[in-house]
């Protein structure tokens, strides 16, 4: 013990009325406590102000923390099983935790953070107050941030994707197909890698000299709904697209289901492309071409730049860009025409 530690475990474990290895195992982020238990114990460690990082240089929990805003997305799998390939190597295990965008979870995150005294600090997310900021600057947890969902206003390094090149990567594709009425569905505004595909899809139109249309452009979340609601958007206009290029995997199998829906076939009517390949994108009908966003090698990135951070070693870039690549399958063709036509 430190003459900075003024708690011991022994102590806590006497003030819960439970047993030391009890208590170990709540620091250490275990998952054999029983709930009831492990709030107790929670609650007296951020009372007595308790900490590992207070103890001997070397001492470790032995545990990356991977925060996400929401695990409803297969791209967060992807990015897990990068970071938990990584984690596993080295000896560490991985704690993922969601906080769906409120206050609440993310505090709790934050308590238990604590308690646990991780190595490091992944984030996937862009949800956490700046109150929340200052307090993981304050513990001193290493964090690098992964940012196909957007980067915190945090002084950390940040690993991504070339978002702006793919979505060029994605128009050139279908402007060489001879595609000119071209629809986009976005991805939320407030994200970088929204708008960086945005901006990388314009760019290609504006070199290939086809004029930008604003009624071609519309709003999605990246989920599949949303696809399905605009490209019903985009097909209902009196001159509607030939191709559409849709921000995210999910939102491209939403406007095929609504293209599905109004009898149109994919591509021989209307070409689709998607962005992230994930992994089942092969095995669509028909299989998606898209743009592959390295998702499980961001989150390899991600892990090996904070267990670096953690040892003291110095990163080579404050931000790392991974290379995205066009995956040509069966959802484009040259334009075939819409009924009517």
């Amino acid at each position: 013990m430190t003459v900075e530690r003024k708690v011991t475990i022994t102590a806590i474990a006497r003030e819960a009325g439970v047993s030391v290895p009890t208590v170990s195992r709540v620091v250490n982020g275990r998952s054999d406590v029983a709930p009831e238990t492990r709030a107790k114990v929670e609650g007296l460690l951020r009372l007595h102000g308790y900490s590992r990082r207070a103890s001997a240089p070397g001492d470790r929990a032995g545990l990356l923390d991977l925060v996400f805003n929401d695990l409803d997305s297969p791209w967060a799998v992807e990015i897990i099983r990068g970071v938990e390939e990584v984690a596993h190597a080295a000896g560490m295990g991985t704690v993922v935790s969601a906080i769906h965008d409120r206050a609440g979870p993310a505090r709790q995150w934050m308590n238990n953070l604590r308690a646990r005294a991780s190595d490091g600090v992944i984030l996937v997310t862009s949800a956490l107050e700046p109150v929340l900021h200052k307090e993981l600057h304050r513990l001193g947890v290493p964090i690098v941030v992964v940012d196909p969902a957007g980067s915190p206003a945090l002084d950390a390094p940040t690993v991504g994707a070339t978002n702006w090149a793919g979505g060029m990567a994605a128009t050139e594709h279908l402007l060489g197909l001879g595609h000119t009425r071209i629809g986009f569905i976005g991805g939320p505004p407030r994200l970088m890698c929204s708008r960086a595909r945005m901006d990388g899809h314009r760019a290609a139109l504006e070199a290939a000299g086809v004029p930008a249309d604003d009624d071609l452009t519309v709003p999605g979340d990246f989920y599949h709904a949303s696809g399905f609601t605009g490209c019903n958007t985009l097909m209902d206009l009196p001159v509607p697209p030939t191709a559409i290029f849709a921000a995210s995997d999910q939102m491209a199998l939403g406007a095929i289901e609504a293209l599905r829906c109004r009898g149109l076939r994919v591509p021989q009517e209307v070409s689709v492309v998607g962005f992230d390949d994930l992994p089942e994108m092969r095995w669509s009908a028909p299989p998606l071409t898209t743009v592959r966003q390295p998702l499980a090698e961001m989150g390899k990135m991600a892990a090996r730049t904070v267990l670096r951070k953690a040892r003291g070693e110095e990163i080579d870039s404050p931000r790392v860009e991974l290379a995205t690549e066009l995956m040509i399958r069966a959802s484009t063709a040259p334009p075939g025409g819409l009924p009517g036509e």
